[in-house]
């Protein structure tokens, strides 16, 4: 888990703004000399930051005999970052050039977070079934996105290695502890690799038919064996 100051960045602040606006979040009300001494900022890099979260929704200024400066809410402050960025794509949508075919390649998706990005992306544009073969830590990531599909009646069949706690999922019990994960999403698309080794995880993700019929085949069989195994 990355350190709060960092998570803050995400929402357009600078290090030395996340750092104020941390400090005005635990201080209340505090003048720029009072936020330079307590954070060791210089006075005049402490102004231009108080002013760019001020610029940015973060911060109120409090007109007094001293400038004073206090913190927006959390849940505020971020919730209208939320929704001007999609306002922004709403805007941007459908002024966007779109490609003229659809790629039937193989692209490669590399690093921990574009991968579950990419994960949790085709979870939610599943239309009727999907099938995921995934350790059980990662399973625990995505258990909401999986419930949104089953809770829209769609069909989900998960393969873990821990007991599933989706109710309307169908679930086998395996015995792999690797960071290997596939996902097939209405026998159209397929993501498969390795997320096991932080920016260098691999994963392969393709539209094509061949290899998607390929994967479907190997989660057959492991389901088959899985259900042999049972009846034992």
């Amino acid at each position: 888990m990355y350190p709060v100051t960092e998570e803050l960045l995400h929402f357009g602040l600078t290090r030395q703004e996340a750092n104020l606006y941390l400090t005005l979040l635990s201080q209340g009300e505090l003048s720029g000399y009072e936020a330079a001494k307590l954070t060791g900022i210089s006075r005049s890099n402490t102004y231009t930051a108080l002013a760019g979260l001020v610029e940015k929704g973060a911060a109120y200024v409090m007109e007094e005999n001293v400038t004073r400066y206090t913190a927006v809410p959390f849940p505020e402050f971020s919730g209208n970052v939320i929704r001007h960025l999609q306002e922004k794509q709403k805007s941007l949508l459908p002024r966007l050039p779109q490609r003229q075919t659809k790629q039937q390649g193989y692209l490669t998706i590399r690093g921990t977070q574009q991968i579950m990005d990419k994960l949790v992306l085709m979870i939610e544009e599943t239309k009727q079934r999907l099938y995921l073969s995934v350790p059980g830590d990662i399973l625990a990531q995505i258990l909401p996105y999986l419930q949104q599909q089953i809770d829209e009646e769609k069909r989900v069949v998960i393969l873990t290695d821990i007991p599933c706690p989706l109710e309307g999922a169908v679930s086998y019990l395996t015995q792999k502890k690797d960071a290997q994960i596939r996902l097939i999403v209405d026998s159209v698309k397929v993501l498969t690799g390795q997320l096991s080794d932080g920016e260098n995880s691999t994963c392969l993700f393709s539209l094509n038919r061949n290899l998607v019929d390929v994967f479907k085949d190997m989660l057959k069989n492991e389901i088959r064996l899985i259900e042999l195994g049972e009846e034992v």
